[in-house]
């Protein structure tokens, strides 16, 4: 007879289900950076109102980038950001919890 799935299995299996979601994630980090534009007679030229600069920082071919990000873009490019983390923390959910079942078989053996 077979034993009911335990708390772990229930938390792994909904952790699973959940990576679907994250099919739209992307990898690095979203910045927001102030800066001013270099403009002599822009309202950034005393360095207190200074404008915005969105972008995401990623690793390509094992080295940093960063892609500037329209601002229309910034909260749907920061949210798939997040995303990536939320994906990295189920995998190491997913994988603390296979392996405390593994280590639990190989002891019963």
């Amino acid at each position: 007879m077979k034993k009911p799935p335990g708390p772990d299995r229930e938390r792994r299996g909904r952790l699973v289900r959940s990576l679907g979601a994250l099919r739209e994630m992307l990898p690095g980090s979203f910045v927001e950076r102030k800066r001013s534009c270099g403009h002599p007679n822009c309202r950034c030229a005393d360095g207190k109102s200074l404008h915005s600069q969105f972008q995401i920082s990623v690793l390509v071919d094992g080295k940093p980038k960063a892609f500037n990000v329209p601002a229309e873009l910034r909260e749907q490019v920061r949210e798939k950001t997040a995303m990536r983390r939320r994906f990295d923390d189920a995998a190491a959910a997913i994988c603390s919890i296979n392996l405390k079942r593994f280590l639990a078989q190989k002891d019963n053996r």
